[in-house]
Parts: C-alpha cells; sequence; structure tokens
C-alpha cells in the first residue's frame, strides 16, 4: 500500500495546509484549549463515519482536548509520515498498520506506549496482537484492527460439486483445498476456473498463509539478526498455486497480476467460484453482487499448524515528537473502549482485536460470514516479517519480482528460494550492521 513519492510528497504538502491539522490551524494550543491532530486512513465510507463520530463524541464530551481528524491515504502513508516525521509535523496520533512501524520505531520518531496506556486497554487485547507493535523492549502502537484471509466462494458450484464444506471446526487441509477444486471445475463452464488468485501484492499473501503449513521463512539467530531461511513450510502455500495453475488447471493464470477488487465482477460472473480475499472485501460483495447471488465464507486451508495465519493488525501510535502524548492516550483509551471498538470493526468490516469487543453479539452472527471470522480470530499470529528492519524493500526489490515470476511460470522452485534467501539476506544485511 505504498505509492509513487511524488504522490507522498504531494500528500505530504497536503497535510500543511491551513485547515487540514499539521500547521495554521492545526494542532497544539488554540483558544486556551490542548489540540490533537489524528490521522485517519479510513477509506470505506461506513469506516469514515464511525471514525468522525467517535471524534465528534470525544469533542463534544472533552472541550478542554479537541481532536482533529486529518484524513490520510494508505497508498502514501509510509513516505508522507516520513517526510512528516523529517519535518516536524507529524500528527499527535498516527494510524497505520503494524508491518510499517518498524523503522519509525528504532527510528525514534514513535513513542513508547508502555507508561501510556490504560490497564485496561492493555489487558484487553491478547499478548499476540501487542507483540506485532512490540519492538526492541518498547510497545510502539495499539494494534485495534485485525483481517484474516478467508475464501469467498459460489454457494451454487460448491453445492453442485458435491465437495464437503470446511467450517472452522473441520477445515480442508491444503491437498484437500486442491482436490475440491478439481471436483469444481469439473462442474464449471467452460472458460471458467474453479479459483482466482488475486496476487497483484504476493508477498503478504504467500508469507502469512504459509504459516498454516509451519512456515515462517524469517529466523532470529543467538546474535540477534534475522536471517532468511526457506523450509518445506515456506513451500506448501507456493507450490500449491503454481499447480493449480500450471498442473491442475484449476486456477486463473489471468488474475495473477489482480487486485482482490479486480476478482469480483468473475465471481459474480461465473468465471470463478473461489476466491481467497481478506476478511473486509465482503463489505464489496454485499454491495456489488447482483441479485440473487449466493455465496458464503469458509477458512483458509490449513496445514500442520492448523488454521494459523499472520496479519498485521491496523494500529493506533502517538508521535515521539507530540507535546501531549498523555492527552492523546486518553483519547486512544477512549476511541478503543469496547463498544467503540466493535463500531470501528464493523466500519471496517473487520475483526477487531480487543477480547470483549469479539465477544459483542453483533460480530458472532452468520450473516455476511461474521462467526467465521469471529472463530479465526485466535489462530491469528503476528506476519513472519512483523518486526524485520528491512522487510520493505526486501518486500519490493526481491522478493515481489520473485514470487510474480515463479506464479507466472517463468522461474522454477529453486529459483524462487535463491533469491528470496541469497538476494534477501543481502538486503537484510545492510540494516542490521
Amino acid at each position: 500500500m505504498r505509492a509513487a513519492r511524488f504522490a507522498a510528497v504531494a500528500a505530504a504538502f497536503a497535510l500543511l495546509l491551513p485547515g487540514t491539522g499539521c500547521s495554521g490551524d492545526g494542532g497544539g494550543r488554540q483558544d486556551g484549549r490542548t489540540v490533537l491532530r489524528f490521522q485517519s486512513l479510513a477509506w470505506q465510507k461506513e469506516s469514515v463515519d464511525a471514525n468522525k463520530e467517535l471524534v465528534a463524541e470525544w469533542n463534544a464530551a472533552h472541550p478542554d482536548i479537541r481532536v482533529q481528524y486529518v484524513q490520510g491515504s494508505w497508498d502514501s502513508v509510509h513516505d508522507q509520515l516520513l517526510t512528516s516525521f523529517e519535518g516536524g509535523e507529524a500528527p499527535d496520533i498516527i494510524h497505520d498498520a503494524s508491518d510499517d512501524l518498524a523503522d519509525f520505531a528504532h527510528g525514534g520518531h514513535l513513542a513508547d506506549l508502555r507508561g501510556l496506556l490504560s490497564a485496561r486497554l492493555k489487558a484487553d487485547i491478547p499478548g499476540h496482537s501487542w507483540r506485532t507493535t512490540t519492538f526492541g523492549e518498547g510497545v510502539y502502537g495499539v494494534p485495534f484492527l485485525q483481517e484474516p484471509r478467508v475464501v469467498i466462494a459460489d454457494r451454487r458450484v460448491l453445492e453442485k460439486s458435491g465437495v464437503r464444506i470446511p467450517t472452522p471446526e473441520e477445515p480442508w487441509t491444503w491437498p484437500e483445498f486442491r482436490h475440491a477444486a478439481r471436483r469444481m471445475q469439473a462442474v464449471m463452464g467452460k472458460g471458467a476456473h474453479a479459483v482466482a488468485w488475486p496476487l497483484k501484492e504476493p508477498v503478504s499473501v504467500s508469507l502469512n498463509l504459509g504459516l498454516s503449513a509451519g512456515g515462517r521463512l524469517f529466523h532470529q539467530g543467538d546474535d540477534g539478526k534475522v536471517r532468511i531461511r526457506f523450509t518445506d513450510g515456506d513451500a506448501v502455500v507456493p507450490r500449491t498455486v503454481r499447480e493449480q495453475i500450471g498442473t491442475d488447471g484449476t486456477a486463473s493464470r489471468s488474475t495473477l497480476g489482480m487486485g482482490g477488487s479486480d476478482t469480483l465482477p468473475g465471481l459474480f460472473g461465473g468465471r470463478y467460484a473461489m476466491v481467497p480475499l481478506g476478511f473486509s472485501y465482503r463489505q464489496q460483495i454485499v454491495q456489488q453482487a447482483p441479485e440473487g447471488f449466493a455465496w458464503t465464507v469458509l477458512p483458509a486451508p490449513a496445514g500442520e499448524e492448523g488454521l494459523a495465519q499472520g496479519v498485521s493488525p491496523q494500529t493506533l501510535s502517538i508521535a515521539e515528537a507530540s507535546p501531549y502524548k498523555k492527552e492523546a492516550a486518553r483519547f486512544l483509551d477512549f476511541l478503543l473502549q469496547p463498544r467503540n471498538m466493535v463500531r470501528l470493526a464493523r466500519g471496517d468490516w473487520m475483526l477487531p482485536t480487543g477480547k470483549r469487543a469479539l465477544a459483542d453479539p453483533s460480530l458472532r452472527t452468520t450473516e455476511h460470514g461474521w462467526a467465521t471470522g469471529v472463530a479465526l480470530a485466535g489462530h491469528l499470529r503476528p506476519a513472519p516479517a512483523q518486526s524485520v528492519r528491512g522487510y520493505p524493500e526486501w518486500k519490493d526489490k526481491v522478493a515481489t519480482p520473485a514470487f510474480q515470476e515463479y506464479y507466472s511460470g517463468a522461474i522454477d522452485a529453486g529459483e524462487l528460494e535463491e533469491r528470496l534467501v541469497e538476494d534477501g539476506n543481502l538486503v537484510l544485511a545492510r540494516y542490521q550492521r
């Protein structure tokens, strides 16, 4: 979710304009009140509305500490934040994702939250979620929303094929997933495929689903340094995708360069029967599916580690340069009260990290697959590259092109491993001197 440098600089420049929150009418002290700038990356209407409503509720109840909503963008957040940190214009409260925090945390741009957060909030979020925002001894963000990857399936094709319908209690294994796809392919129309893998961004899919098969890829040695090793577990997901495309003929080659949204018209039109997608795509399906389209949410396949999969939760951090850290922490505690966390989760069609929010009845309904997602919450783990310094460069320069070429058939498994490991370790070494 990172755009070209031009877009990032443009976004950062926009934040410096009067009235947008970083200068002029921005944060600081105004009319005797503290003003906090809260940069949100919410983009779906329901999510933006939920965030703005909560900001308005806080402001109504706290006239002495006003929060100013600033709209950011996932497409440019990394470079925009880097620019704002370097220019001394960072928002007080920062919405981001945990896999983007490592360099900012190590660079001293984010506040260590350990002494700022309430005991209630610290206890409500499980330890495995806190690990996604822990770097060294410090905690540099509050993980509050998480998104498992699921399989969105055409119920009509599932039933017609006669395959066993997987559940979180009895999921498909990876071999069963291949078998089910072959069964479903047999009842598909000419030119259609049982599976569409949208792999425009192949790295997170490959690594995060790989946890189910025991893949880790990144291994920390006794010297504290992280090195890449490609094991049998790391190979399960890439091999499954490659074989579905090239051997079984059950997966569409044309979707490899697509994003998730690009595959939805094909799902609705019967060109694909199953699409592995992030949990939040259910909102687009509800909004865009033609009348009468029957769909269901299935858990992703399980391996030797069960339904484990990696996630990089959305996070809320406080800028180290903010002079109002305690006030910002009070706002975070309000924003992430269980009832409010549920509102944010429903607005983004994701899962909350908080245990009390996850227990809310509105998230445990079978409608739109909410209950399936909640059943997966206990299996979510930090993404393999969560705290690895240099990961963004490794992902962009090494892993993305290597996975893309492997899935397309341009290179074999041996060259994929060689590039991920040998070229990748050269990149990581520069960040760990």
